[in-house]
């Protein structure tokens, strides 16, 4: 059952038909001079993670979206969710804005659907052209993750039993742990994340929308990203929180060592969703980013 303020968040959206299946879809309007947002999201979460960005992000069109499988999206038990699959729901969503380059802003799982974006835009059959990225806190290198019990559970042999025996007791615990000790996950947040993925029963898919894990370690799909990072020839950015326990220290070094010349800006005592633990702080970099003068 949706709590009130994700059924304000559903009133607030639509659902769009794109590939045969329906995605749903936020946009703003705004000033045409300034270059469209387009927010990316995260695993296993949903674009009501970027909400604040309505509030707090000033004269932007912005435009958020749930990927198959996630939030208040269709969620189809024999679909592959390949991060090409939502790859190709990015680029129709965003045709809406007829050729105009855009500001692509993501995080965790989204970022990885970036690179495959940022590695069409290399190949020359990107459907839109992209001004910037700005990726927060992802496993862009997968084999330097710290990834938590229950994600490897997930993309075991046991990840169908897994996630049939996910409850609210066992989401809390985990989602909990990837906050920071200074911005703990809280109740509220807790219930609209539960009520989100619990929407048509996706608690139940939770290994099934994980399998891009193995799209990030596997050639040539994994080779074709991390090059899309060394070489795409736009203004890529970093923002990193410090306290986040799965994409470390470690796994931005290595996307440095692929990217030595990236932007990076460290959000020191946040955890895995720096959005949802400072809004204000994670918008004023999101807004410096998208101003049309930026870099």
């Amino acid at each position: 059952m949706s709590t009130s303020r994700v059924a304000d968040w559903q009133r607030s959206g639509m659902l769009e038909t794109i590939g045969g299946h329906r995605i749903f879809v936020r946009e703003r309007d705004g000033d045409p001079d300034l270059p469209p947002v387009l927010f990316l999201h995260g695993y296993p979460s949903s674009s009501y993670d970027w909400r604040d960005a309505f509030d707090l992000i000033d004269g932007h069109r912005l435009l958020v979206f749930d990927f198959l499988g996630y939030g208040l999206s269709d969620k189809p038990r024999n679909q592959l969710y390949s991060l090409r699959i939502q790859a190709d729901i990015a680029e129709q969503v965003a045709r809406r804005y007829a050729g105009e380059p855009l500001v692509m802003v993501s995080h965790d799982m989204g970022s990885s659907v970036a690179t495959e974006l940022l590695a069409r835009d290399l190949d020359g059959t990107l459907s839109f052209p992209l001004k910037s990225a700005l990726l927060f806190n992802a496993s862009l290198v997968r084999e330097q993750a710290s990834l938590l019990l229950g994600q490897k559970l997930l993309l075991s042999r046991l990840g169908p039993l897994v996630a049939r025996l996910t409850n609210t007791t066992s989401f809390r615990h985990s989602f909990s742990r990837i906050f920071s000790p200074s911005h703990p996950l809280t109740a509220d947040e807790l219930a609209d994340q539960w009520s989100l993925l619990t929407y048509n029963d996706g608690h139940r898919m939770l290994d099934k929308l994980i399998h891009y894990n193995h799209e990030r370690v596997t050639p040539p799909t994994s080779d074709r990203w991390h090059n899309a990072l060394r070489a795409w020839p736009g203004h890529l950015e970093l923002a990193w929180a410090t306290q986040d326990p799965i994409c470390t220290e470690a796994v931005l070094q290595a996307v440095l060592t692929l990217r030595p010349t990236a932007t990076l800006t460290r959000l020191p005592n946040l955890g895995h969703y720096p959005h949802l633990e400072d809004p204000n702080r994670t918008y004023t970099l999101i807004q410096r980013h998208a101003a049309p003068e930026y870099p």
